[in-house]
């Protein structure tokens, strides 16, 4: 009858203490009840590499720790409350979250309630109590940062996302929190823990670029959501590298040194399908959807510019003759808008190009008989926060110049007949109704944004012009 050596022994104690078998007892008596089985196999005339390999097999990947689980579930009766309690607020949320999905899809009443009950459920009772039965099973300090940067981080999401569903107020910032618990935390603990695993040497290299890969879509998706320019890169980017790089390697190495699908394997294919797949195309969604409500929005007001310019040249055409200071309205009119023009110009070059770079204006900018109209469907970064802080933040010099301009031209306006409809039309040529007064929020102020304020202070000038031209005329009838 074959027997073990010593070191066959040591290897198969260090094989099972490294599934972190907390109960010393327990751990003496699986490493017996191993050693006996493979002796067993061994009696067939099998090696210790072959028998061992055999057993492992039959016993599968988790079947030491689900004797410790069963063990802890018969002896500790808070792990058995923990480990309910998890079970049935994981049921539950999901099964909340999923009812609200249809609900939301339905637009059925009492998707909201759902959908912030399933939240709540999986944020403070499902994810504590998983970190418990977790530190139970296991009782290793070294992985309780890992443990609890993972559920900080994914509460967060959670909560994060429900927020953003239903337009709660700080609902990116918590998604920023997430995201950035994430790259921070998770992720860097998540490779330490990987990197240490001494089986798994031949995998560092591809641990180290798949954790890059997912900063980077991280990253990416956290600049989607905060309309920052570099989305795009960083979240291609990161596909690029966990998709066409990582996923192959790491497949290669893993049947390289076992033929067989494990469920580890394919639990890692359909979660990385589940995760990635789907927030890319919300990513895409947001993207049209939000780009597409901006775009509308400044077509209409074009339009209106567009009729407001040729109704005022119409006026002035048919009342040419009648009052001389017609002309000179009109011509203040237009330097106004010109100095407006020059400012939306100023925004893109510096959003599209930057000024070592400047950005080929003329493809952006189409000139019409109605004067310069922008073509925003081609613009590369919409939402680029900067140029409003360059040049209509309060206490610029672009911002001061046109504050003195629309000053100016208001007091003209209202000095040619004063108490009549031009103390109205003096109202529209306050910078204030078009143009916040803070410094505060110009950080949040995206060029989409800053060219629809334009876009409202240039109709609303026209119409000042209207007021005040017929204003005139009627009071020298």
């Amino acid at each position: 009858m074959p027997d073990l050596t010593l070191q066959n022994i040591d290897q198969i104690s260090i094989d099972i203490r490294r599934q972190e078998i907390t109960f010393a007892h327990l751990c003496d008596e699986l490493i017996d009840h191993v050693c006996c089985d493979v002796e067993h196999e061994m009696n067939k005339g099998l090696s210790f590499n072959e028998a061992y390999h055999l057993v492992k097999s039959k016993m599968g990947e988790r079947r030491i720790k689900e004797i410790q689980e069963e063990t802890l579930y018969a002896v500790d009766t808070k792990y058995r409350k923990m480990k309910n309690t998890m079970k049935i607020s994981g049921i539950a949320g999901t099964v909340m979250l999923g009812f609200a999905a249809l609900f939301k899809i339905m637009h059925w009443p009492g998707a909201g309630i759902l959908m912030t009950l399933g939240a709540l459920a999986l944020s403070f009772v499902f994810m504590p109590s998983a970190l418990t039965v977790l530190w139970k099973e296991t009782h290793s300090a070294k992985r309780l940062f890992l443990y609890i940067s993972a559920f900080f981080a994914g509460m967060l999401f959670i909560m994060g996302a429900v927020s953003k569903t239903q337009h709660w107020p700080l609902a990116g910032l918590v998604l920023n929190l997430a995201a950035l618990a994430g790259i921070i935390c998770f992720i860097p603990a998540l490779l330490v823990s990987k990197l240490k695993e001494q089986e798994n040497k031949s995998k560092r290299i591809v641990y180290i670029l798949g954790a890059v890969g997912l900063i980077f879509y991280i990253f990416g998706f956290m600049c989607k959501i905060q309309h920052w320019p570099g989305a795009s890169l960083f979240s291609m980017g990161g596909l690029v590298i966990i998709f066409f790089v990582v996923f192959p390697w790491y497949t290669r190495l893993t049947f390289k040194d076992d033929k067989n699908v494990s469920a580890g394997f394919l639990f890692m294919v359909i979660g990385s399908l589940a995760i990635v797949m789907p927030s890319a195309l919300i990513n895409l969604n947001l993207q049209r959807s939000y780009e597409k409500g901006f775009y509308i929005a400044q077509q209409q007001q074009q339009a209106m510019f567009n009729y407001k310019f040729i109704d005022n040249k119409s006026f002035l055409q048919d009342h040419k003759d009648s009052v001389f200071v017609l002309a000179e309205i009109d011509s203040k009119t237009t330097e106004l808008l010109k100095l407006i023009d020059s400012i939306e110009k100023k925004m893109i070059t510096d959003s599209e190009g930057g000024a070592e770079i400047p950005a080929v204006i003329s493809q952006l900018i189409r000139q019409t008989e109605n004067g310069p109209e922008i073509q925003f469907e081609l613009l590369k970064y919409p939402f680029h926060p900067e140029p409003f802080m360059g040049f209509l933040q309060k206490g610029t010099e672009t911002r001061t110049e046109l504050n003195d301009a629309l000053e100016a031209y208001s007091k003209y306006m209202t000095g040619l007949n004063p108490g009549s409809e031009t103390d109205v039309a003096g109202k529209l040529l306050d910078p204030s109704v078009y143009l916040p007064a803070e410094n505060s929020e110009g950080a949040w102020i995206s060029l989409m944004s800053a060219l629809h304020m334009t876009a409202l202070m240039k109709n609303g000038i026209l119409t000042a012009e209207s007021i005040t031209l017929s204003s005139l005329t009627n009071g020298n009838k």
